[in-house]
């Protein structure tokens, strides 16, 4: 399943690094791309939970991100 999020606060190539770094600790997540130019995170994932992980652990680092 591919899902598109919305990143809000991510000004450089470090916020996208701490995104990636967060998001590989994440179970369930097969793979993903991160856009600094559009805010964006395209994620392909098994199951729906693995998605709200996600948004959790990118939130935590004090980014928002939406669907």
């Amino acid at each position: 399943m591919e899902k598109k999020l919305n990143i809000e606060g991510m000004k450089c190539e470090g916020c996208v690094n701490r995104i990636k770094n967060a998001l590989s600790t994440v179970k369930g997540i097969d793979s993903f791309i991160i856009s600094l130019e559009k805010k964006e995170l395209i994620l392909n994932v098994k199951k729906e939970s693995t998605i709200q992980k996600a948004i959790a652990k990118i939130e935590d680092l004090g980014f928002e991100a939406k669907e």
